[in-house]
């Protein structure tokens, strides 16, 4: 790595700004890089003349003696596991970890990222579940762990909710079961609930993986036996 991979400039309306854009750059080549590792030099202080500019360089060994140890916390594990991948991708993006009561939610930004996401999301359900295996490890105490890029959750959910309505029309229009195409498990799961709301249809799989697809059915009338 050369000198000048260590260092990244940033700009903004405020110095912790500035510092935050530089850090992003940074973050793309160094994953799990913290504020600890890098030095910043003020190059312009902002105010009404213009907007802050820093210099920030990477203090490459204080970040390789902690690149490989394995954080307590589970939300840095789930950031570390992520960022590592991304990084061995290739991937130019940064890693950013949200949480509550019920989720871990790491999103990945960046250009480009239809490799991490895969065929109809197979790489990044595979990251998720890796995330999720690594943040609890032994833990009996556990919550959602969602791996995120460009917005591809979002989408996708609403895809499979476009398939499931196609389904029910077919089946309801033919009195016949309705087969979707094959699909994960987390797929079919997102589907059962979708239509587990309606009362006029009902599911269920049927198959082998990775074959294993979501029949959906009308649901058998009042008074029916």
């Amino acid at each position: 790595m050369s000198s000048d991979e260590l260092v990244a400039e940033g700009q903004g309306d405020t110095l912790g700004e500035a510092k935050w854009a530089a850090m992003k750059e940074l973050e793309t080549r160094f994953p799990g890089l913290t504020q600890d590792h890098v030095s910043f030099d003020v190059t312009e202080d902002g105010g009404t003349d213009g907007p802050a500019r820093v210099r920030a360089e990477v203090d490459r060994d204080a970040w390789e003696a902690v690149a490989d140890t394995i954080p307590e916390e589970a939300t840095e594990r789930v950031r570390a596991i992520v960022a590592r991948v991304v990084n061995a991708l290739g991937l130019h993006a940064t890693v950013d970890i949200d949480e509550t009561d019920e989720e871990i939610r790491a999103t990945v930004n960046g250009d480009d990222l239809g490799l991490l996401i895969g065929k109809h999301g197979s790489t990044i359900d595979a990251l998720q579940h890796l995330a999720f295996r690594a943040a609890f490890r032994g833990d009996a105490v556990r919550k959602q762990v969602t791996v995120d890029a460009a917005g591809y959750r979002e989408r996708r959910e609403t895809a499979l909710h476009r398939m499931a309505d196609r389904a029910a029309a077919e089946a309801l229009r033919y009195d016949r079961p309705a087969e979707l195409e094959p699909m994960r498990a987390p797929e079919r799961k997102i589907v059962h609930t979708y239509l587990s709301e309606r009362g006029d249809v009902e599911t269920h799989s049927e198959g082998d993986e990775p074959d294993r697809r979501l029949v959906v059915s009308p649901a058998p009338t009042f008074g029916e036996s």
